[in-house]
C-alpha cells in the first residue's frame, strides 16, 4: 500500500450501504461513506471525478449485470465494490453461486483500474442478525482470496469493534448512522494509503447504560412495524427497494461538494 497517495477518480458500486443509507441529509437525500470519501479526495485533488452506481436492495448479479461493465468502462484510478451481503440475508442463498459471481466482478474491475477496494462489511451485534454471521463470513473469506488473488484491498469492518455497535446502526438495525459511515469513509481513507484524519475510527464508542426494558419493546415494536414487515412483504412477492431506482451519480464527472 502506497502512502500519500493521490488518485485522481473513484467509481463506487454495491447496494444501500455505497448508496449511502442512511445518512440523512437536510434535503432528504443520501449521503455515505463513499461521498464523504471523494469529498476527501477531491479537496487533495483539482479536477477529482467521481462516480456511484450503487442502488439499494441489489443482489450481487444485479451488481454484476447493472454496474460491472459501466465501472469498468470508465477506468478510474479507485473502484470499490461491496456487494453480496444482502444475498446472505435471503432464506435461499446459494452461496456458491454468490462467490462465482463475486469473483466474475473482480476479475472485470481489476483490470480496469489502478486500485479496486474490496471490503468485509460491518455486523451489528445482535440476535438478528446471528443466524446470518455463518453466511458473511463465508462472503468475506471469498473476498479475502480475491483480494490476494488479483492485488485488490480489504477494508476490514467486520473485525472493527466500533462498528458492531448497535448506536452506529439505524432504527432500521440494517444501515449505520452518519457516524457510522464517516468512521467507514476514514477507514477506506487510510486503506488507500491516505494519512489518517481520525486514527480511532476503530475505537469503540465510550459505553453507555442500557435502555430499559419498555423502550427496548418500543424501539422493537416499532422496527417490526415500519421496517420488518415490509422487507418480509418485498421478500415474498419478488420486489426490492431499488426496483426502478437510477444510481445517484451514475456519470463520472468532477465533484462538486453539495449545498448545505
Amino acid at each position: 500500500m502506497q502512502t500519500n497517495a493521490t488518485y485522481t477518480s473513484l467509481v463506487a458500486i454495491g447496494d444501500s450501504f455505497t448508496e449511502g443509507m442512511s445518512d440523512r441529509l437536510p434535503d432528504g437525500s443520501y449521503r455515505g461513506w463513499a461521498d464523504l470519501l471523494a469529498a476527501r479526495m477531491a479537496a487533495r485533488t483539482p479536477g477529482f471525478r467521481y462516480a456511484n452506481l450503487a442502488v439499494r436492495g441489489k443482489l450481487i448479479g444485479q451488481i454484476v449485470a447493472e454496474q460491472v461493465d459501466v465501472a469498468a468502462a470508465m477506468q478510474p484510478d479507485v473502484i470499490t465494490l461491496v456487494g453480496g451481503l444482502n444475498d446472505t440475508l435471503r432464506p435461499k442463498c446459494d452461496m456458491g453461486r454468490v462467490r462465482g459471481l463475486l469473483e466474475e466482478a473482480v476479475e472485470r474491475l481489476a483490470p480496469a483500474c489502478k486500485q479496486l477496494v474490496l471490503m468485509r462489511s460491518p455486523g451489528r451485534q445482535g440476535p438478528v442478525l446471528a443466524r446470518f454471521r455463518p453466511r458473511m463470513e463465508e462472503l468475506f473469506t471469498c473476498v479475502d482470496d480475491l483480494a490476494s488473488r488479483h492485488g485488490a484491498l480489504v477494508v476490514d469492518l467486520y473485525g472493527a469493534p466500533s462498528l458492531g455497535d448497535p448506536r452506529m446502526w439505524d432504527v432500521d438495525r440494517l444501515h449505520l448512522t452518519g457516524e457510522g459511515h464517516r468512521r467507514v469513509a476514514e477507514a477506506v481513507w487510510q486503506t488507500l494509503g491516505y494519512d489518517p484524519e481520525d486514527g480511532d475510527w476503530h475505537t469503540p464508542m465510550p459505553p453507555s447504560p442500557p435502555p430499559g426494558w419498555g423502550a427496548r419493546r418500543t424501539a422493537d415494536a416499532r422496527f417490526a412495524r415500519q421496517y420488518l414487515l415490509p422487507w418480509i412483504g418485498r421478500r415474498l412477492t419478488g420486489r426490492s427497494s431499488g426496483d426502478g431506482r437510477p444510481a445517484k451519480r451514475p456519470d463520472l464527472l468532477p465533484y462538486e461538494t453539495p449545498e448545505a
